[in-house]
């Protein structure tokens, strides 16, 4: 039994921001009251926590990670992965499954769910290929795989070129009752491509990507999630029309979704120069006013939620000419300080901030036992210092690899203390009672 005390706690799908104490009992959110309303013999023998001038907050739910194991386990491994996420505050997160071999059947689905357990950290839940091998030839086995604990289904890093097939993918996931993660990028336009194409990609003497590339992509599956009423839920947008493109689908009541990751709003294409591999990713950062589009489209609703799209790589990925070196970056311990550090800029208020990085991916997926405090609910929360200042060094890294453009940045916000199950997943040095600035 734990208490935890005295913390504002937030939690946008129940509807609470204020100063509430939490009861966790087997597992479970028990009891919730207001601030020092949770007396008498029975919390006795509870661990006291306090959460004093800090935030509280539903686990995080990031639904987008590359976990690389199997395969590249010297990139990162779903041990090193989960730990990473609950340094971050994650306390559920899906996989996507581009590894070797592919989760494109349902051994590979079982073999990450039976090590992400042995891990006792994050809960890993595993999204199945949409086609065998991510080839787009032939769908892999989606009954199967859904059978097997997938929660949604993904070529992600490929896009699934062929309409006809996209369809059909639609319609199984449909009946499944599961989206399909969509990366889009036509790669016919973006033809090998390793950065934005803009006047600074001429300068640089690097083919460029053109955002066309992700928007006819885009607009094709919103006419497929029309046709079929499947869910179709797009990754890590990354432009302005893009936005505009989901904002009519949504007014129009077509069943899309969309994530953002925090790189894609808080860089831009000038972080590649001096040749950056670590600033490298896909889709690429792109302009300033592609990035204020992205932040206007989270605060207003259009972009359901925030993923970190945490790609680790070995340095040696890295260290090459940029058009040879790998896409990609960490994400999952510094996506909740990037957050809050928007909240502070006044661009996107806290409640809204909490429900992107928890109520809302576990919507989007449908993950109705993740993403909210409600009692009876399983207690996965996190306990957060808004005001902790820290830098990111290669020894706070908890991930195998270190590719990050935010290494040796000054952050704030850091967690101090999480929960998966109702077990402490991380507590680190006695709670201090600071003012909350947020």
């Amino acid at each position: 039994m734990i208490l935890i005390e005295g913390g504002r706690l937030i939690d946008p799908a129940a509807g609470r921001d204020g100063l509430y104490d939490i009861f966790v009992s087997d597992g479970k959110v028990a009891e919730i009251g207001p601030q020092g309303s949770l007396t008498g013999s029975k919390f006795q023998g509870a661990q006291r926590i306090s959460a004093a001038n800090r935030i509280v907050l539903p686990g995080l739910v990031d639904i987008h990670v590359h976990l690389r194991e199997p395969g590249f386990e010297w990139k990162e491994t779903i041990a090193t992965g989960a730990h990473a996420a609950i340094d971050g505050g994650f306390t559920t997160v899906l996989c996507m499954p581009n590894t070797s071999p592919v989760n494109d059947h349902a051994e590979i689905s079982r073999y990450i769910l039976e090590e992400a357990g042995k891990a006792k950290a994050a809960r890993v839940l595993p999204i199945g290929a949409v086609s065998r091998k991510l080839e787009g030839v032939e769908l892999a086995s989606m009954v199967e795989q859904r059978e097997a604990g997938c929660v949604a289904f993904s070529d992600d890093g490929e896009p699934i070129y062929n309409a006809g097939m996209m369809r059909r993918a639609l319609e199984w996931a449909a009946e499944l009752g599961v989206p399909i993660c969509c990366h889009e990028e036509d790669k016919h336009l973006s033809c090998g491509g390793s950065m934005n194409e803009s006047a600074l990609s001429l300068r640089m003497g690097l083919k460029g990507m053109p955002k066309v590339a992700e928007e006819v992509m885009v607009a094709r599956d919103i006419e497929l999630a029309r046709t079929t009423g499947a869910r179709v839920h797009i990754c890590h947008v990354s432009s302005a029309r893009t936005v505009e493109l989901i904002r009519r689908a949504k007014a129009d009541n077509i069943p899309i979704t969309c994530e953002v990751a925090p790189h894609h709003m808080l860089l831009t294409e000038n972080a590649v120069e001096g040749y950056n591999t670590n600033a490298k990713m896909s889709p690429p950062l792109r302009e300033q006013f592609e990035c204020e589009a992205l932040i206007q489209g989270l605060a207003d609703g259009t972009i359901d939620c925030v993923a970190s799209d945490h790609a680790p790589h070995h340095w040696d990925a890295k260290a090459l000419e940029f058009d040879k070196a790998a896409f990609g970056i960490l994400g999952v311990q510094t996506t909740l300080a990037l957050m809050l550090g928007l909240v502070r800029s006044g661009r996107l208020s806290l409640t809204r901030a909490v429900e992107a990085l928890s109520t809302a991916p576990a919507r989007v997926i449908g993950l109705k036992d993740c993403g909210t405090l409600s009692i009876g609910q399983r207690a996965d929360l996190c306990i957060v210092d808004t005001n902790k200042q820290w830098t990111l060094t290669k020894a706070d890294i908890l991930s195998k690899s270190a590719n990050t453009p935010w290494l040796d940045c000054e952050l704030q916000g850091k967690t101090d203390f999480v929960m998966v199950d109702g077990q402490a997943r991380l507590s680190r040095a006695a709670l201090e009672t600071k003012e909350s600035r947020l």
